[in-house]
């Protein structure tokens, strides 16, 4: 039985490329309206996502591109607001966007460091909470956060990159509690892929797998 998301609104975060994308194809194509969200300049969203939007769109699908920094809590909210404006509701979140900033942590600015540590964290933080209201009033949502290994076990160079992904297990757990009783379940990934964003991590076999 295949899984449909009919009627459905999804948010995913970093879909320009990578992870993001597949998360933002996948649902569409099971029938989800999806906000296509990468980091560009004012609330425009740079070409990256808008050519996402272009493939779902060719599809057959429905989604529309967005530019916010999830770092920034008033464009997450704008971000929301578009979208409930366009098709009234926000039903799942995909905290997909990321950064990295690898040194050994003796080498590593404190700068890079927070910066890491606010994309992946903080950002996660303030999309969450800007659909949580809304989701708890429906008595429905399903919210993704996207951890890494490098947070579980650790990885030499990603000091600020690991802190950042074991922390959002943290926040899960308190999340999965808070919105169980509000039908709003609260999940982490640990994926490992073959991205422009590790492409400089994994040694070329393990690419070609």
């Amino acid at each position: 039985m295949t899984i449909r998301f009919d009627g459905r609104v999804a948010i995913v975060t970093g879909a320009g490329g990578g992870l993001g994308r597949c998360h933002a194809l996948g649902l569409a194509s099971r029938g989800a309206k999806v906000v296509v969200n990468d980091l560009g300049k004012g609330g425009t969203a740079p070409d990256s996502a808008r050519k996402v939007v272009d493939e779902i769109r060719a599809a057959g699908g429905t989604a529309i591109a967005d530019g916010s920094d999830v770092v920034n809590f008033e464009q997450v909210t704008a971000m929301v607001a578009r979208a409930e404006k366009e098709w009234g509701r926000i039903d799942i979140l995909i905290n997909n966007a990321g950064i990295l900033r690898d040194k050994t942590f003796a080498k590593m600015e404190m700068s890079d460091f927070e910066r890491v540590v606010s994309v992946h964290l903080n950002g996660s933080a303030n999309c969450t909470k800007a659909v949580w209201n809304g989701m708890r009033e429906r008595n429905y949502g399903r919210i993704v956060f996207t951890s890494s290994a490098s947070g579980i076990y650790g990885n030499f160079g990603q000091a600020n990159y690991g802190a950042a992904k074991a922390a959002m297990l943290g926040l899960m757990n308190v999340l999965h509690l808070e919105g169980a009783k509000h039908n709003i379940r609260v999940n982490t990934l640990a994926p490992t892929a073959a991205t422009a964003m590790t492409a400089g991590l994994l040694p070329p076999e393990a690419r070609r797998c």
